[in-house]
C-alpha cells in the first residue's frame, strides 16, 4: 500500500516554533509527530510513502532520508510555490493503485489497513463508476458554544434560552483514501485544496463515502492542541505505538 503525506504548510498557527521547525517534526515526547505517523503507516502495511514537502523541506528531508531505517521506502514531492493540500497530488508520479492521502500532524488510532480495505471493497454503482473513487475519514466532534443561544418564535418572543451548549458534527478529519483516476480532476502547478476536490467529485455525481473513526484523533493545529497532543502521547504511548 502507498501513502502520500502533506507536509508543505507552513504551520501558521503554531507561529513561533514553526518559523524554525516545520510543524511535522514539532516533538510529541521525544518523537516528531511525522515520525509517529510514519511508524504507524508501517505498523499497517504502507511500504511506499511520498511525503510532499515545501516551507523548510531540507530539514524533513534530512530527518527521515530514504525510510530504511524506519523500515519503509520514502521518497519526496518538492513544491516551488504553495499548492494547497491537493495540489500537490499532480506533482506525484506512479500513483496507479488506491492510495492514502492525510495530513502530516495527526495523532489518531485510526487502523490505516482497515480504512484502505473498506475503501477498496466498495464495487460500482449500477452505471459501472466505482463506489471507492473517494473515501473521507470522519469524526464526531464536540464542539462547545460559549454563550448562551436564543431561539425565538413569532412575534420575536423567546421560545428556547440554551446556556452554553455542546454540539456534535461529523468533521473531516484530513485523512482520505482516492482512485488514481480523481487525479484528472486537480490542475496542474495551481493552488487546490482537497476540499475543493471533493466538491469537484460530488458536483459530477462521482461517489464519496465516509468512514468514522471511532478511536482517537486530534488535529495538531494550535498551542492548545499540541498540548493536548503531548500529554495524550505521553499517557498512552502503547495505544498509538503498538
Amino acid at each position: 500500500m502507498r501513502a502520500v503525506i502533506l507536509a508543505g504548510g507552513k504551520g501558521t498557527r503554531l507561529l513561533p516554533y514553526s518559523t524554525v521547525l516545520p510543524k511535522p517534526l514539532m516533538p510529541i515526547d521525544d518523537k516528531p509527530i511525522l515520525e509517529i505517523v510514519i511508524r504507524q503507516l508501517k505498523y499497517y502495511g504502507f511500504k511506499k510513502i511520498t511525503i510532499a514537502v515545501g516551507h523548510l523541506a531540507e530539514l524533513i528531508e534530512a530527518f527521515f532520508g530514504d525510510g530504511k531505517k524506519f523500515g519503509v521506502k520514502i521518497d519526496y514531492s518538492r513544491e516551488t510555490k504553495p499548492l494547497g493540500t491537493a495540489g500537490p497530488l499532480a506533482l506525484i508520479r506512479n500513483l496507479k493503485e488506491p492510495f492514502l492521502v492525510m495530513n502530516g500532524d495527526l495523532l489518531t488510532t485510526l487502523d490505516y489497513a482497515d480504512f484502505m480495505k473498506c475503501h477498496k471493497k466498495q464495487g460500482v454503482t449500477p452505471s459501472g463508476v466505482p463506489l471507492g473513487m473517494a473515501t473521507m475519514g470522519i469524526y464526531e466532534k464536540k464542539v462547545k458554544i460559549d454563550l448562551g443561544i436564543i431561539k425565538t418564535c413569532e412575534g420575536d418572543l423567546v421560545e428556547e434560552y440554551i446556556e452554553k451548549p455542546s454540539l456534535r458534527h461529523d468533521i473531516s478529519t484530513g485523512i482520505y483514501a482516492f482512485n488514481p483516476s480523481v487525479l484528472k480532476f486537480i490542475p496542474k502547478n495551481k493552488h487546490f485544496d482537497l476540499p475543493d476536490l471533493i466538491r469537484i467529485l460530488i458536483k459530477n455525481k462521482m461517489p464519496v463515502k465516509t468512514y468514522r473513526i471511532k478511536g482517537y484523533w486530534l488535529d495538531i493545529g494550535r498551542h492548545d492542541d499540541y498540548s493536548l497532543a503531548v500529554e495524550e502521547f505521553s499517557n498512552n504511548r502503547c495505544k498509538f505505538l503498538k
